[in-house]
């Protein structure tokens, strides 16, 4: 009777919806469907019309998710019920956890010779002749099956996932395997699991996605390098910079062990899994999208600036070579003295915050030397549904215990950012419409509860609260009397609560007497004012802003020339080594930027 209970029982359904700026991509694909195979009923996902498997890596990512879409989950069987509680709860997690890839601000250069301009994967600055990527492939026949190939690639994968140390590199591993679980299923030789490698890696161009197409091709040379396939990919023994279209996972382990000096790619992304081993090795490495030629003289692949030397002057090679001296110096020195002030030449002490998400990132602060919390961004501590009071008061109670100095930023969604159980009206540009400080106007209820469990972590300790995007006194004034009225609802004291805001509205600028009058501190968020002040969005695929632009400094120059109350910077800007002494020029004295910054951004303060 139970099995035909099951069977006739009406579906379970779930709307979920994308949240992540790097869409519903391999990684966090392959962890949902890992959890989704635990349970024994039929799990289907439902967008535009189609509906797949969500228990096949392959087929889920076909449905092609990027931020904000919304699919169905459709659930029938006997763990259904079970099965929809947690995999909700995994897709909040893997929404919240799925950090966007940072892009970083180029420093600005002077080389005499032409400069190639590239977007920077990690930085550094290498000096070596460019050396081109080239693989043979060779074959010497041996009695290995196509299974026990597969087998044998499926526990490299395994140990390559348990010897990773880092959570992202781990996940790579998690979802190669569980990618060629997948794809290994449908096929019985190599011929056709080729076939089917091809089809895919057809069918993933021209999409978000189609930056994955080397985990596909890794997979393929994994499981044919058992089956008596070799491939010889031929290095210098001497310092080199390696140009290539693109890069396997699997090379970045060769590389490491070689005498490579930089990486170019000309046809990948920021957020390929070949860049972020790039980055986990700490190998200077840009995409740089032109035709390029090798060349045995030596270049200048400069990452801090963005861009490639090909035929650099005398005086170029000079400079670099210095700049690599006081770098790798700079870099030892800067972490043996991160817990310590960061002093000008000139006495004056300059305040390094760091800007944090959750109490992970709290804590990997406190390790990186922070003085305090300039920016915590709460809308991480949202998932795909709205936390109780309970979650929120002990997250916040876990990060306020870390430091005395905290600045909490309530909620700001819309714009780039989405939370699924927030309902925004769709708008033709929702960089100019309903985002931060104007929810308290359209979700005032899960203001209240924000802030209800901000008050409540408090006790009594001297936070600080920022509200984003104000661009009138007015909106300031109802969030900060909104923020007391909830503080005499629930009979909670505010007397240690400051109320400050974010300055990234251009409209601001021309009123800060009257802000002055209303609020106890500023925090410019640089990313956003630099967009509204050219208007550009910050996420445009092909227009970009300049953040070093003497306009930008102007209008910083102007706000910390009127301000009367403490004022710091929260934005990228922060940390960009050209930027620092500019702003300490102009007056600031609090800098607020990432944990992994904060050691750097001490030292480049300490030779201003």
């Amino acid at each position: 009777m139970l099995f035909f209970k099951n069977l006739f029982a009406k579906p379970l359904t779930s709307t979920l919806t994308v949240t992540s700026n790097n869409g519903f991509h391999l990684r966090p694909v392959a962890k949902f469907v890992s959890e989704a195979k635990k349970f024994d009923c039929e799990i289907n996902a439902s967008f535009h019309n189609k509906s797949v498997s969500a228990k096949a890596v392959n087929a889920l990512l076909s449905l092609g998710l990027d931020k904000e879409d919304s699919f169905v989950l459709e659930l029938q069987g006997k763990d259904a019920s079970k099965a929809l509680t947690t995999l909700r709860q995994v897709f909040a997690t893997l929404m919240q956890d799925d950090e966007e890839v940072e892009h970083i601000v180029n420093t600005q250069h002077d080389y005499e010779g032409e400069a190639l301009l590239g977007e920077s994967i990690y930085q550094g600055l290498a000096i070596a002749p460019l050396y081109h990527y080239t693989q043979e492939e060779s074959y010497i026949k041996n009695n290995a099956t196509f299974q026990g190939s597969v087998v044998h690639a499926m526990s490299i994968l395994s140990k390559r996932f348990e010897e990773s140390t880092q959570k992202d590199i781990a996940n790579i591993y998690l979802a190669q395997k569980e990618l060629l679980s997948q794809l290994s299923a449908e096929v019985h030789d190599i011929d056709t699991f080729s076939a089917l490698i091809d089809k895919e890696i057809k069918t993933l161009k021209g999409s978000k996605l189609e930056s994955k197409a080397v985990d596909y091709q890794d997979l393929l040379r994994l499981v044919k390098s058992n089956l008596g396939y070799t491939y010889q990919v031929h290095l210098p023994s001497q310092p080199f910079i390696l140009l290539a279209k693109d890069l396997l996972p699997s090379d970045i382990k060769q590389l490491e062990t070689s005498s490579v000096q930089g990486v170019i790619l000309t046809q990948s992304s920021l957020t390929s899994h070949t860049a972020i081993l790039l980055r986990s090795a700490g190998i200077t490495s840009l995409i740089l999208p032109e035709d390029i030629h090798s060349t045995s003289d030596d270049v200048i692949l400069d990452t801090y600036a963005g861009v490639l030397i090909h035929h650099p002057t005398p005086k170029d090679l000079e400079t670099a070579t210095k700049v690599q001296t006081l770098h790798h110096r700079q870099e030892i020195l800067s972490q043996e003295k991160r817990f310590e002030p960061a002093i000008t030449k000139n006495k004056k002490t300059i305040h390094v915050y760091a800007n944090i998400t959750d109490v992970t990132s709290a804590s990997a602060a406190k390790e990186a030397g922070a003085e305090g919390i300039g920016l915590l961004r709460t809308e991480f501590l949202f998932g795909q549904q709205a936390p109780s009071l309970e979650t929120q008061t002990k997250a916040y109670e876990a990060i306020f215990a870390c430091f005395d100095d905290v600045t909490v930023r309530t909620l700001d969604v819309g714009g780039d950012k989405a939370l699924p159980y927030i309902s925004l009206p769709k708008e033709e540009n929702p960089f100019l419409g309903v985002r931060g400080v104007r929810l308290f106007q359209s979700h005032p209820d899960i203001l209240e509860a924000q802030l209800h469990a901000i008050f409540l972590a408090a006790k009594g300790k001297s936070i600080k609260i920022m509200f984003p995007m104000v661009s009138s006194v007015e909106e300031f004034t109802h969030a900060k009397n909104f923020a007391l009225h909830v503080a005499k609802k629930y009979q909670l004291t505010t007397e240690s609560i400051l109320f400050g805001m974010m300055i990234e509205v251009p409209s601001v600028l021309f009123d800060l007497k009257t802000f002055n009058e209303a609020v106890d501190f500023y925090s410019v968020g640089t990313n956003d004012l630099t967009q509204y002040l050219f208007a550009i969005e910050r996420t445009h695929p092909t227009l970009k802003t300049d953040a070093l632009s003497p306009v930008v400094f102007k209008a910083l120059y102007q706000i910390v020339t009127q301000v009367t109350k403490p004022v710091s910077i929260c934005g990228e800007l922060a940390a960009n080594i050209d930027a620092i002494p500019k702003l300490i020029q102009l007056g600031y004295t609090s800098l607020s930027v990432t944990p992994k910054s904060i050691a750097q951004t001490k030292e480049t303060i300490r030779h201003v």
